[in-house]
């Protein structure tokens, strides 16, 4: 039996409230030896509360040892094995902005990039132009066509853009065009397998890359395009069918409110910061059972490296926590997807932070003192994979039968 379909059979409906807030990138790692992280070097009295009357831990968003893309990380925390359900980031940057996939479509994540007159990248991702500039960019390259198929490109946010190719016989096996590295040119793009529909496809998206540099080559800064994240619909289970809770999802950036749609959460549309997110968790508590709240700017920061950034955002949030508390939920839980650390400027293998705070229910350890990565190893929620925070979530909200006799 499958996590998801044994969380079927264990769910109940009940009047209890769940918030999952999710620091993106929450994870880091200390800027000299024998120093605090990024979150240890924070000033967070409201989390250091939480985590001395909670419980406290670690947790592995896909397996130890492994580095999460955003996707699986989040799939993970909202109960789903990333393992099992892989699902690339262009269906949810197209999700996200409310594009409607059919089974005949094959969609990537586009990042606008600056590269030299040889065509090595300097930036990969363009300066972080802005949304309008994004626009403006899409709009010199969304009339290109191709043979066979629909072309749909649409910006995205930022830097970032969606392609998607609509026509039969097309194939997501294909490899990602940014090299990770700048100094390196974009990758061509090839099948991952042999079969003749992802050779075709490979052939119509290099096809649309060359005519795409022709036009933007005089451009500045965001002159080359990079993709990946290739991927179909999925045809995910139901977050409501499984955990039997109405859920809610609080999301800024376009590819959050993909991954929360998938699973069936319904989105709080026109949030531009965290005190909008914060309003319409107040104005919508009554409607719904369970909230994803995303703050995507402590992984922002610790990408562009910078640790005093990253330590702020961490503060920023946690002077929101006592307004989310006057809700009184009877589950909070406070982690990341992922660890970005600004040492490394990218995601990272390393465990999550994570409080599960639930007034009544949960087993404190006296030798925790506040929240943070050295704190959280002596928690007592151990070391976990994410795919088991759900159950946890749910015990916890006393939505759950017995197993068993």
């Amino acid at each position: 039996m499958s996590n998801i379909d044994f969380m079927k059979s264990l769910t109940q409906s009940g009047s209890t409230k769940a918030i999952l807030l999710v620091m993106d990138g929450l994870g880091g790692l200390p800027r000299e030896l024998g120093g605090p992280t990024e979150l240890e070097a924070a000033f967070t009295p409201n989390m250091d509360r939480l985590a001395r009357e909670g419980s406290v831990g670690l947790v592995n968003t896909v397996g130890i040892g492994i580095t999460p893309g955003s996707g699986p990380g989040h799939f993970g925390l909202f109960g789903y094995d990333p393992l099992e359900h892989l699902i690339g980031r262009g269906v949810l940057e197209a999700v996200g902005i409310g594009l409607a996939l059919t089974e005949q479509d094959v969609a990537a994540r586009g990042n606008f990039c600056t590269v030299d007159q040889e065509g090595f990248i300097t930036d990969r991702r363009a300066g972080r132009i802005l949304t309008q500039e994004c626009a403006r960019m899409v709009s010199l390259i969304d009339d290109i066509t191709l043979p066979g198929v629909e072309v749909v490109v649409k910006p995205v946010q930022d830097y970032r853009f969606v392609l998607i190719l609509r026509g039969p016989g097309l194939s997501s096996a294909l490899n990602e065009t940014d090299p990770q590295k700048v100094g390196l040119k974009p990758l061509k793009i090839r099948p991952l397998d042999g079969s003749p529909e992802a050779r075709k496809t490979a052939d119509l998206v290099n096809e649309w890359v060359t005519r795409v540099s022709e036009l933007i080559r005089s451009q500045h800064p965001a002159n080359m395009v990079t993709l990946r994240g290739w991927s179909s619909e999925p045809g995910l289970p139901k977050f409501e069918d499984v955990f039997k809770m109405k859920a809610a999802a609080m999301a800024v950036y376009p590819m959050y409110k993909g991954l929360a749609s998938l699973v069936g959460m319904t989105l709080i549309e026109g949030l531009k910061n965290i005190e909008d997110q914060l309003d319409a968790l107040r104005r919508n508590w009554d409607s719904y059972d369970f909230f994803f709240v995303h703050h995507k700017y402590t992984d922002s920061r610790g990408e562009d490296g910078n640790f005093d950034a990253k330590v702020k955002e961490i503060e920023k949030v946690d002077a929101m926590i006592p307004k989310i508390l006057e809700l009184n939920p009877d589950v909070l839980v406070i982690t990341g997807d992922h660890s970005t650390p600004s040492v490394l400027k990218s995601h990272s293998w390393h465990p999550v932070p994570l409080i599960l705070s639930a007034p009544g229910m949960t087993r404190a350890n006296p030798d925790v003192t506040s929240f943070g990565e050295s704190q959280c190893l002596r928690g007592a929620l151990g070391q976990f994979n994410a795919s088991d925070l759900m159950k946890l979530i749910s015990a916890h909200a006393q939505r759950q039968i017995k197993y068993g006799a």
